[in-house]
């Protein structure tokens, strides 16, 4: 059951008063702002000599890339391609589009509502032909990719009209290991690919520059509406943990009866922020002394609980908890479950994000300060 925000608030504000904790209240969030994702890998391109660009490149892919040429329209690699993956640049392999962002504009070229979050596409006005156009570019290789224009359908009513022969397609199951795992977390949000997948490119636990964390403390877009703005998280997904019941749904999981808590998988940076400080947040940002619900949310869904990968991540949520039951900021024994991670199920669409889509929507979470 949801409760009105300005309630839960008056709620919140008793138990801390109790707490001798004052909360403050969380900065609004433009929408348009995206949420973080994972840094791209740094690309030490360095742009070929024309005569070796020429070797490199097929006569079409280098009158289309480098002498601003056009290709035929539906004579063309991948005008109809259907495939899950991402789009990179011939040139350079810089990751430019996203097949999630693709669509038939029937105009026989491959085209796409938007650039994937985190590329480098550079406009410039083109004048050329007696039209007045908006061309684009890739930044690193300077590659000439098509144009975009104001006619495109939602979310962005934009459309990029690009040639196949300024792309290379990296399907979804050859991006981890070609080094584009950090963008696999888009396909696991739209249940295009096993959580798994991504976990597993994006870094084992305490390996590498990526670190996996999950938590569940109630209503799961509150969660994620604060985690994805803390400074070194990297990548956050909602979903469904806890129970052993395959491919549940917000439907099944809203009866309490498959076992499964709203939960929250978190990939972050362990070189900005540790494991041990993001803990730490997950403690200030809900009531962890509630058995089964938070404020008016009750259930075994809304539990606090905290879903361990392994023994280092175990034994810091434990000192964690040991430290902030002991220190009396909550007048409550800490409830808290510490548990040993089981397959996580990315939570519906709509649900990914949420706040960011639905501004002033529904939202029980609020950051205690430290």
């Amino acid at each position: 059951m949801r409760v009105p925000r300005v309630l839960y608030l008056l709620l919140l504000a008793n138990v801390v008063l109790a707490s001798t904790v004052s909360p403050v209240a969380q900065t609004a969030k433009p929408a348009t702002q995206p949420a973080p994702t994972a840094t791209r890998p740094m690309n030490p391109f360095q742009k070929p000599q024309e005569t070796d660009l020429k070797k490199k490149l097929t006569p079409e892919q280098y009158k289309v890339t480098q002498q601003c040429g056009t290709e035929p329209p539906f004579r063309n690699a991948y005008w109809d391609n259907k495939k899950t993956g991402i789009y990179v640049d011939i040139v350079s392999g810089e990751p430019l589009f996203s097949s999630l962002d693709k669509y038939d504009s029937g105009s026989g070229w491959p085209s796409f509502t938007q650039p994937i979050e985190g590329s480098d596409i550079v406009e410039k006005k083109d004048l050329t032909h007696g039209m007045v156009r908006t061309e684009v570019r890739s930044k690193v290789a300077d590659s000439h990719l098509g144009h975009v224009f104001d006619d495109g359908p939602g979310p962005t009513g934009q459309r990029f009209c690009i040639n196949s022969a300024s792309l290379r397609f990296v399907p979804v199951e050859r991006m981890a290991e070609e080094g584009f795992g950090a963008y696999l977390g888009p396909f696991v949000k739209a249940g295009l690919i096993p959580l798994a997948t991504a976990t597993t490119a994006a870094g084992k636990p305490g390996q590498g520059n990526r670190e996996t964390a999950v938590f569940a403390g109630g209503c799961f877009w509150g969660m994620e509406e604060i985690l994805r703005r803390i400074p070194g998280v990297l990548q956050t997904t909602v979903g469904y943990t806890g129970s052993s019941i395959p491919n549940p749904t917000y439907k099944q999981v809203c009866t309490g009866q498959t076992g499964h808590a709203e939960a929250i998988e978190i990939v972050f940076d362990p070189s900005k922020i540790s494991y041990e400080k993001l803990v730490g947040v997950f403690f200030r940002m809900h009531d962890p002394t509630t058995l089964n619900r938070q404020h008016n949310d009750v259930g075994t869904q809304y539990r606090s609980a905290i879903f361990y990968l392994d023994d280092r991540q175990r034994e810091t949520a434990e000192a964690v908890k040991a430290k902030v039951d002991k220190s009396g900021r909550w007048k409550r024994p800490i409830v808290t479950e510490i548990t040993a991670a089981s397959t996580f199920y990315p939570a519906e669409a709509y649900h990914q994000d949420y706040l960011i889509k639905n501004p002033g929507g529904y939202n029980c979470h609020v950051l205690l300060p430290e």
